[in-house]
C-alpha cells in the first residue's frame, strides 16, 4: 500500500523532514544563544526553503537581529518575517490628578 504523491519515495520524504527540523532547531537554538534578542515568543516554522518568523518581539531592535540570524542560516532571501510588535504601553500624557 502506497500514501501520499507517487513521484516522492521514502527516502525524499524523509530527509525533507528532518532537514526542516535540524533547521527549525538550528535557527532556534541561534536565536536563544544571543543575549541580545528576547526570543521567548518567536516562533520559527518552515515552508519550504522559507524560515517564517511568527509571535510576539518587545523592542524594535528584536527584529531584525531575529531576521540577520536567521538569515545566516538559511539566507536573507529564504526569511519571512511575520512578526508581530508587542511593546509596553506608555500613557502618552502624564496622569492628573482629580482636581486638573
Amino acid at each position: 500500500m502506497k500514501f501520499g504523491p507517487d513521484n516522492y519515495n521514502h527516502e525524499e520524504r524523509c530527509s525533507q523532514g528532518h532537514s526542516s527540523a535540524s533547521t527549525i532547531a538550528t535557527i532556534e537554538a541561534t536565536l536563544s544563544a544571543d543575549p541580545d534578542i528576547d526570543s521567548s515568543a518567536i516562533e520559527v516554522r518552515m515552508l519550504g526553503p522559507v524560515a517564517l518568523l511568527e509571535g510576539y518581539i518587545t523592542k524594535p531592535a528584536d527584529r531584525e537581529k531575529a531576521i540577520a540570524l536567521a538569515a545566516m542560516i538559511v539566507g536573507s532571501e529564504n526569511v519571512q518575517d511575520r512578526l508581530l510588535s508587542h511593546f509596553p504601553t506608555q500613557q502618552p500624557y502624564p496622569k492628573m490628578d482629580q482636581n486638573g
